[in-house]
């Protein structure tokens, strides 16, 4: 297979292997398969994932913005509609649960990692096009999907007794695992209508880089708790 026929995802997936496999089995992700991560590490990242959630909206809002069709406007703003409208209220409620208010997620500020990790996603679609954009997304949101799956594949996670159970299946689940494919398919479409050779560079960098800022999010969640 020519890299012109290797989706885009995993074309800059492979580019980016060192990178992938620091985010994806970094140790707040081991730590959270068995159980054993520190309850204030995973406060203080719910805490931050509600900020961060805002800023993600407005990163798929500027998505509508640099969309070229009324589908592409659309798959962007179904994403904001489902941030705001669900996943931010789903977010509040599980945050309760581990004994977070609305009032501590709106009082809280916002961590240097978190700040360096938006702000780069927004600039880069600011500055970029859609494509830009959606490669600056990618690693959050298929990163996700597949630490979940390679967590509930690994046989020496732990589910039972594990206070994070219900974070593992909510992101292995069904609903989830489409939005990741999703995110796939809709950035191998803008692939397909505007890579070029002399610009996958450009994106691999975009990549690395916000893959190397999700792995900054696990450790801001790390050192927290030290």
């Amino acid at each position: 297979m020519s890299e012109s026929q290797i989706p885009l995802f995993q074309r800059l997936k492979q580019s980016a292997q060192d990178e992938w496999e620091a985010y994806t089995r970094h140790q707040f992700v081991r730590q959270l398969a068995i159980g054993s991560l520190p309850e204030a590490s995973f406060r203080h990242y719910l805490a931050q994932d509600y900020l961060f959630l805002i800023d993600f909206a407005r990163a798929y809002a500027l998505g509508v913005y640099k969309a070229d069709t009324l589908e592409d406007m659309r798959h962007s703003s179904a994403a904001v509609s489902a941030i705001l409208d669900t996943e931010m209220a789903l977010h509040v409620k599980f945050c309760e649960g581990w004994g977070l208010s609305p009032q501590d997620l709106e009082s809280t500020p916002e961590a240097p990692a978190n700040l360096a990790y938006t702000r780069f996603v927004l600039e880069a679609g600011t500055a970029g096009d859609a494509l830009d954009l959606h490669t600056a997304l990618s690693p959050c949101v298929v990163g996700y999907a597949e630490i979940a799956r390679q967590i509930m594949a690994d046989p020496e996670t732990i589910l039972e007794g594990n206070p994070y159970r219900p974070w593992i299946e909510e992101y292995a689940g069904e609903a989830y695992q489409s939005v990741a494919q999703d995110a796939c398919d809709h950035l191998d479409k803008l692939g397909q209508e505007r890579l070029t050779d002399a610009r996958y560079p450009k994106l691999a960098r975009t990549f690395r880089l916000a893959t190397r800022l999700e792995a900054g999010f696990w450790d801001m969640g790390l050192t927290c708790a030290t």
